[in-house]
């Protein structure tokens, strides 16, 4: 059952209280949370309004048309009404999306990871321009991104570069990112003018709370070092540098980026519990179908997923087997249409 306009309107009220109590400020992890199911919930609530609104308004041309009789002006409201009702079925579905989303973790912040790989110099400055492109998309849905820890090249590029990006339905847009990006195009080092193929994998990683994933002090190992620069020259000279080791995966998280050690800390504990609940959360999703590797894949890094051919000015979804033009819009940000692709395709196949 959907719940009704004054139900949604009793939770957003309720929500509003709780984010105005003391005990939420005092606590940034509650506050963040309470922040995200409060635009869940006005989210749901202005469909919800839109859809009243929307049916009322048909119901009642409906009721005008019938005493209409003028045969152009009933043919007028026939089709008005029309589009209305195509509306309204297109702002359920929508909202029954919203209220029944297929991946539970879709209105979840995203941690995403950028590693350069084959192609050198030039896969470096590549993992720099995806880096940018998806800063670049989160800024246009009004969302807010911040960098946890990277290793920058002195040509500008990344070798690897961790960011979180916080907004409502963060992961439910980015989730199908995950995989191998490649790239066609004459490096600017090239002198003869030849293309060259290079690529860098893109991680998508729901952000876990403290609440999803209890990391057990006995199961890490925290050690400190001198953060480096590039060439290896030195930040500063305090062991501000973090590296957690989680002795039961041997998974290893280094952060260097802050000053201070107590938040390369936080942002190290932070990257593992995100790690730790998407590998539980793969397995989870292997259990539950065996189908999983014929659908649009959010959890192996190593399938190549999509081609940006700058000769041509192109775009390829091998997933999806569909192109895209305009390269330069693209590596701005304007990635939305491909987003709903791919969104659109995962329903069908599900």
């Amino acid at each position: 059952m959907k719940p009704s306009l004054e139900s949604l309107q009793k939770k957003l009220r309720a929500l509003e209280t709780d984010l105005h109590k003391p005990e939420a400020f005092s606590d940034p992890k509650k506050y963040s949370r309470l922040t995200r199911e409060y635009k869940d919930a006005k989210e749901k609530l202005e469909k919800a309004s839109i859809i009243e609104k929307m049916s009322s308004d048909a119901a009642s041309l409906r009721n005008d048309q019938s005493k209409e009789q003028d045969p152009e002006l009933k043919k007028l409201m026939n089709d008005e009404m029309n589009e209305l009702e195509k509306q309204i079925t297109l702002h359920k579905s929508a909202l029954d999306e919203l209220l029944h989303p297929a991946d539970p973790n879709d209105s979840r912040n995203v941690i995403m990871e950028i590693r350069a790989g084959t192609g050198g110099d030039e896969s470096t400055l590549f993992a720099a321009e995806l880096y940018r492109l998806y800063s670049r998309y989160a800024e246009k849905q009004g969302w807010k991104h911040k960098i946890i820890s990277s290793n920058r090249t002195g040509l500008g590029g990344f070798k690897e570069i961790i960011f979180l990006i916080e907004g409502t339905n963060a992961y439910r847009s980015l989730k199908y990112e995950m995989g191998v990006h490649r790239v066609q195009r004459i490096p600017e080092t090239e002198k003869s003018g030849r293309v060259h193929t290079s690529a860098a994998t893109v991680a998508v990683l729901p952000e876990a709370e403290e609440i999803d994933i209890d990391i057990k002090p006995q199961d890490i190992r925290i050690d400190t070092f001198m953060s480096g620069g590039h060439g290896g020259q030195s930040v500063n000279t305090t062991y501000s540098a973090i590296r957690i080791t989680h002795l039961p995966t041997k998974m290893i998280v280094t952060c260097q980026d802050e000053k201070s050690q107590q938040q390369n800390r936080l942002k190290a504990l932070t990257i593992l519990r995100s790690r730790l609940f998407a590998m539980e959360e793969e397995k989870r999703q292997k259990e539950r179908s065996d189908a999983r590797k014929q659908q649009i894949g959010t959890g192996d890094r190593s399938e190549k997923i999509r081609t940006y051919n700058f000769p041509q000015d192109r775009l390829t979804d091998h997933r999806i087997k569909k192109n895209w033009h305009n390269l330069d819009s693209i590596m701005d940000g304007d990635i939305e249409p491909i987003v709903q692709a791919l969104h659109e395709q995962a329903k069908k196949q599900k």
